[in-house]
């Protein structure tokens, strides 16, 4: 494979291409399951009705036009490379953004190489013991990044396929009201877009962790809960109620000393989880909450937002 010619097939740079080619090398990929059992799969993965008839449309068939030599490769590629990391709990992107204005073959391939490996993680689980519902529930959040990147008109998906490589490598679990992310000693903590975010579900979540991970990952010893986030930014104490889901889930935290993030945007984080926009003007954002109209007034006043990081013992 010419990577500098493929690269350019795709629209990508090479050095992007030549990432994926070193680290999955000739390791094995994993198959799509049959494109019969594909609606099923999609309807356990809770993918909305749109985005399934597109990923149904663009499938990988052996004939299908819509697949050059170019993005099979990649598909098999940046599969082999997630797989490969089975177990692993980093940050891993599974290949370049590609241009997703060419059609559903392109809007949806690391979505196929998600589905091609809900087997792979699916045992994975079950051999440390997890049950289906868990499972099942986890990879579910597939469904839920879609419909947040069709509502952001394609402006989320870059960090969405990445996020969710978390999931077929077994690196991130839901239980409850939050995911809860293994590494090291800590369990990270993320929050989805699932409803409120009462003290109540929380302390509920807090406490399935605690019992899952030495249940299922008994040579992992965890000492702390931790949460990166812009969530944590104490600004938010000046404009919202002592009273909100939001400062009382930050103040079961001890905030570590603000130390900035590389390639972190806290302004665009808050952006896109608040408004799911990236590139809506400020004057012309919702005001209908209190913290749509916190995060405005701020930002609006020549404010920043700060993500930051704090942790609290298990």
């Amino acid at each position: 494979m010419d990577l500098e010619d493929t690269a350019a097939q795709l629209g990508v740079r090479a050095e992007e291409l030549a990432r994926v080619h070193r680290l999955a090398g000739d390791l094995p990929s994993a198959p799509l399951p049959a494109k019969a059992d594909a609606p099923e799969l999609l309807d356990r993965l809770a993918v909305p009705e749109a985005d399934a008839a597109e990923i149904l449309a663009g499938w990988p068939d052996p004939d299908s036009p819509l697949w050059t030599p170019q993005l099979r490769w990649l598909l098999d590629r940046s599969t082999a490379l997630v797989r490969a990391d089975l177990g692993g709990h980093d940050w891993l992107p599974p290949g370049p953004a590609l241009p997703r204005d060419r059609g559903p073959a392109w809007r949806h391939l690391y979505a196929y190489s998600y589905l091609a490996l809900v087997e792979v993680v699916r045992a994975y689980h079950r051999d440390h013991g997890v049950a289906d519902a868990v499972t099942w529930t986890t990879l579910a959040d597939l469904g839920r990044n879609l419909a947040v990147d069709r509502r952001m008109n394609g402006e989320g998906w870059p960090v969405m396929q990445a996020w969710l490589t978390l999931h077929v490598r077994g690196g991130v679990y839901e239980l409850g009201r939050l995911q809860h992310h293994r590494g090291g000693t800590t369990l990270g903590l993320h929050i989805p877009d699932s409803g409120p975010l009462t003290p109540e579900s929380v302390s509920a979540s807090l406490d399935e962790g605690r019992a899952f991970f030495p249940r299922h990952f008994p040579d992992e010893h965890y000492t702390e809960f931790s949460c990166g986030s812009w969530l944590l930014d104490p600004q938010l104490l000046e404009h919202l109620p002592p009273e909100s889901n939001i400062v009382r889930f930050q103040q079961r935290f001890e905030l570590e000393p603000y130390e900035a993030q590389p390639g972190v945007d806290a302004d665009v984080e808050v952006l896109r989880f608040v408004f799911r926009t990236l590139t809506t003007p400020l004057d012309q954002l919702p005001r209908r909450t209190v913290l749509q109209r916190a995060v405005l007034d701020h930002l609006q006043a020549g404010g920043h937002w700060y993500w930051r990081r704090g942790t609290f013992p298990i």
